[in-house]
């Protein structure tokens, strides 16, 4: 028993101090600007964080993380501020986590606790929160009054150095200017796209050239063109689909509830997007008529859009959405890769996330193929 009572309090510290540090860890998985991002928009703004200060509290809480999961570990000022400020942080997460379970229910998708990286319920992660407290009042009844050393500026040192980490590894992003072309949509102005060489064509019309030497008719550039193929099928009746009322970052000129389109929501960053692309790029070689692809990309590191299209092996029109604005689009419960396949508006297969609603190749294919 004696013994018991000798290694319970390090085996308690070492059980925070994991948890702590794979919650802060997670929340950087797997690419520390697109996960804040998603943190931010799913987390903290729907409960009331401005778009502006969400960035900053997002770098904070996760250091805090961080630094309480080292600091659990260490002597100085562990009783006084170290054990109740744990205690604290985890009572906050469960306010919030009640708060959930009370509005959207128990099982309500990703609680965001541990992000991507390991999902849990609103009331697994409760649970989970409730333990490591009932841990941590029970590690501060085992401490004694004086025990450990008394030097604050141990602890300062500790939260002071993962902060500054946290603010030069993943730097807050503003959100990129954007400038309106003539037909009101917006593009970003480092990324803006080339004139399409082809004009949209109705049912019927033929594909005419613009600005080329080709003739009416002659398909002289690989570029995506909007044409409805005479011997495809008319399909289901046309509705209006959700996605239609994000005309900002609708690809210029695409009408998205027409015909077949598939929309891809992206993270440039991402390399399940990026892997994605390239298979979609793959299909389209493969299958004929295969539907036209636009993508909504997520404003975290639009400077790797054109390394995002060296990857997938060819480019596709784009918009680039805020990251409020983007995960709108995805509903804030899905998750990126997003691949929807659209015929006139309806909603024929819907595939986000990488675990059991993940694009499937063949799932799409199957798909494709149906002729109403």
């Amino acid at each position: 028993m004696s013994k018991i009572k000798q290694y319970l309090p390090w085996t308690i510290r070492i059980i925070i101090a994991v948890l702590f540090l794979v919650s802060a860890f997670a929340k950087l998985y797997p690419s520390a600007i697109t996960a804040l991002g998603t943190f931010e928009a799913k987390q903290l703004i729907p409960i009331g964080f401005s778009e502006g200060f969400a960035p900053y509290f997002s770098r904070f809480i996760i250091a805090a993380e961080f630094s309480i999961g080292i600091a659990i570990l260490q002597p100085h000022f562990l009783k006084r501020f170290v054990i109740p400020v744990a205690t604290l942080l985890l009572f906050i997460f469960c306010v919030q986590l009640t708060y959930d379970i009370i509005s959207k229910g128990a099982s309500a998708g990703n609680c965001g606790c541990f992000g991507e990286l390991i999902p849990m319920t609103p009331m697994q992660a409760l649970i989970k929160n409730i333990i490591a407290i009932a841990m941590l009042v029970y590690l501060y009844m085992l401490q004694p009054k004086d025990a450990g050393g008394q030097k604050f500026n141990y602890l300062l040192l500790i939260f002071t150095s993962i902060a500054l980490v946290m603010f030069a590894s993943a730097p807050v992003q503003f959100a990129t200017e954007q400038v309106a072309t003539s037909d009101d949509t917006m593009v970003h102005p480092d990324f803006a796209q080339p004139e399409e060489p082809f004009s949209i064509t109705e049912p019927g019309d033929s594909i005419t050239s613009e600005n080329t030497n080709g003739t009416e008719g002659e398909v002289v550039d690989d570029r995506e063109v909007e044409a409805v193929v005479e011997t495809e099928p008319q399909g289901p009746a046309k509705v209006t689909s959700k996605f239609s009322k994000f005309p900002n970052f609708i690809p210029n000129g695409v009408r998205i509830d027409e015909g077949k389109k598939i929309l891809c929501l992206f993270a440039p960053g991402c390399d399940h997007c990026r892997e994605t692309a390239k298979t979609l790029t793959e299909m389209k070689a493969e299958i004929p008529n295969f539907p036209p692809v636009h993508i909504v990309f997520m404003d975290e590191e639009p400077e790797k859009i054109p390394d995002f299209f060296d990857f997938a092996g060819r480019e596709y029109s784009y918009r680039v959405a805020s990251v409020v604005d983007f995960w709108e689009i995805l509903d804030f419960s899905r998750d990126t890769p997003g691949v929807v396949y659209l015929w006139n508006g309806n909603v024929r297969y819907f595939a986000d996330g990488i675990n059991e609603k993940a694009f499937d190749k063949e799932t799409l294919k199957k798909e494709l193929a149906k002729k109403k």
